[in-house]
Parts: C-alpha cells; sequence; structure tokens
C-alpha cells in the first residue's frame, strides 16, 4: 500500500514540475506568442470557426430562419449531387485541369530549379530568380488584365496570330484554347515560388558529392540525374502531397476572372459552380453538400499520398 501511494505521490510531483516547467517556458516566451497571436486569430476566425457552417448540408437552409431554425433534410442534398449532370461536367473540367497542373505547373519549377543551380554566375542566378519569383506577387486580378490586354480581338498575341494567317484568332473565347491559357497563366506566375523552394532544397546538398563524382568523371547531366534530383526527392514529395490534397481545387479567382458563356462548358470547375449555385441562386444547403464533399476527398487525397509516400521510403508529412 505504502509503495502504490509513493508511486502515486511520484507521478504527481512529476506531473506538476511539468505545469511548472510549461508556465515558466510559456512566460519566457510571451513576446514570440504576441507576435504569433494575430496569426491564431486569422485561422480561429475564417478557417476553423467557418466549419461549424457544414450543417448547412443536412438541412433545408433559410437565411432568414438561421442554420439551427432550419429543418434538417438529412443527406438529399448530397443524392442530389450524385443525380446532377452539372456536378459531373465540372468535376470533370476540375479534374482535367488537376491534372494538367500537376504535370506541368508542379514540375516546371523542378526543372527550373535544376537548371538555375547549373548557373556558374552568381549575379545572373540571382537575376534570373528574381525575373521569374516576380510574379508571384500579383494578384489574379493583375494577371488576368494582363492576359485580357495580350489575347482580347485587339491584343497583340492575336494581332500576330492574325498575321501569321489565323484570322479571328480570339484565344479568350474559343473552348480549345481555355485550358492551355489556364495552364500558361499558372507557370508564369506561381512558377518562381516553386522554383525557390527548390533551389533552398539544393543548397542542403553537399557539395563534396559533386567533387567526388566529377573525379569519377560524371558529367553535368550525370551529376544533376544522381546527385541533385535525389537531393530534394524529399521535398518534392512533400509538396505533391499537399498539391493532391488541393486536387479539386484549381483556383477559384484564376478561373471565375477568366469564364466567360463561350468557354463554360470547358471551363466551369467546383468552385466557381459552388460559387454561381450558392452565392447567385441562393440554393446554399446544395451548394455546401457539393463544397463539403470536395473537403472529404481533399483530405482522402493527403492521407492516400502520404501512405503511399511512406510506403516508398520517403518521409510523410504525418
Amino acid at each position: 500500500m505504502e509503495v502504490t501511494t509513493n508511486a502515486g505521490d511520484q507521478i504527481r510531483t512529476e506531473a506538476h514540475r511539468r505545469r511548472q516547467s510549461g508556465f515558466r517556458r510559456l512566460r519566457k516566451e510571451k513576446y514570440l506568442w504576441l507576435l504569433v497571436l494575430p496569426g491564431l486569430i486569422y485561422f480561429a476566425v475564417f478557417k476553423y470557426l467557418p466549419m461549424f457552417g457544414i450543417v448547412i448540408a443536412f438541412k433545408k437552409y433559410n437565411p432568414f430562419t438561421g442554420i439551427w431554425k432550419s429543418p434538417w433534410a438529412g443527406f438529399e442534398y448530397f443524392q442530389r449531387m450524385m443525380d446532377s449532370p452539372d456536378v459531373l461536367r465540372v468535376l470533370w473540367n476540375t479534374l482535367v485541369l488537376s491534372f494538367y497542373q500537376i504535370a506541368f505547373v508542379f514540375f516546371v519549377p523542378i526543372v527550373l530549379a535544376l537548371m538555375i543551380n547549373e548557373i556558374a554566375y552568381p549575379w545572373l542566378k540571382r537575376l534570373i530568380q528574381t525575373v521569374i519569383y516576380l510574379p508571384h506577387f500579383l494578384s489574379w486580378v493583375v494577371v488576368a488584365g494582363v492576359f485580357y490586354l495580350l489575347f482580347n480581338s485587339g491584343g497583340s498575341v492575336t494581332s500576330i496570330l492574325a498575321g501569321l494567317g489565323y484570322d479571328n484568332a480570339n484565344v479568350l473565347t474559343d473552348p480549345a484554347m481555355f485550358r492551355p491559357l489556364i495552364i500558361l497563366q499558372s507557370i508564369w506566375k506561381e512558377a518562381g515560388w516553386g522554383t525557390i523552394l527548390y533551389l533552398a532544397a539544393l543548397l542542403g546538398v553537399d557539395p563534396e558529392l559533386y567533387e567526388a563524382a566529377k573525379i569519377d568523371g560524371a558529367g553535368r547531366f550525370r551529376q544533376m540525374w544522381n546527385i541533385s534530383l535525389p537531393g530534394i526527392r524529399s521535398t518534392v514529395c512533400i509538396l505533391l502531397i499537399l498539391r493532391m490534397g488541393s486536387v479539386l481545387d484549381v483556383g477559384f479567382e484564376q478561373i471565375f476572372l477568366m469564364l466567360n458563356p463561350q468557354v463554360s462548358q470547358v471551363g466551369e470547375v467546383i468552385d466557381t459552380y459552388v460559387y454561381f449555385l450558392g452565392i447567385r441562386q441562393g440554393n446554399f444547403s446544395f451548394a455546401a453538400a457539393v463544397g463539403l464533399t470536395k473537403g472529404i476527398v481533399g483530405l482522402l487525397m493527403i492521407a492516400s499520398a502520404n501512405w503511399l509516400t511512406r510506403r516508398l521510403g520517403e518521409k510523410g508529412l504525418f
């Protein structure tokens, strides 16, 4: 009995010591926590608090009666979503654009980083990094405006195409050109950001590996293939896992700004469909059901990609 009492006292003493240590650490780092506090408040208010709104997907929501007084609908809107031909169309459009973004937009920064890493002149390397990184700071409104000026009926690109014999070449209203235009925009705006991440990962590669490869007679391409690429493989895997989580998110602002009635059949995606359905038409419950399904699919994709990455021997997110 005495042994049991002593063990309990030791456990309570250890727990008390840990609490005291935690409080002391909190007081010591209080100014750092004050710096983090605005970000925590932002995520709590704008990211986590709105999650309570998912209950709208299971109710016949009426804005005038509120969420809690609206009658329950169960899985009615999910059933309507599965039976709707429009949902299948926008899902297909979203998956096609997402595949193109993974195939081109995701891998372009890897190629750029490997090429920039081979540049021998530091000033030229910094210049190229700056030039390709600057578009990342532009809003999609500015990017869409630039492409509109270039590709509208009186734009410079359209005029060049007309001079080459392509009459009435209006790229903005051509359904066949909508997806390539979106991919071109994404590469121009976001490739610089990914390139910086991969260049930072390349800095962690041991320079002695390159020296040893040179002694063994390996050329620049062999060094890139056998040293540089394996050196950034873990970074590629982590970013690919994160990208798979947003496989149904191809960028609302970009698509919304470039969308027009002529290209809506191939350009409307899940995000714009939810916007038009929920905000424009007031069908909030159906839009919430579509959005919730999209979020669940994204979570499952992240978990699956993380599991596959760990099975292949790489380090996952969790």
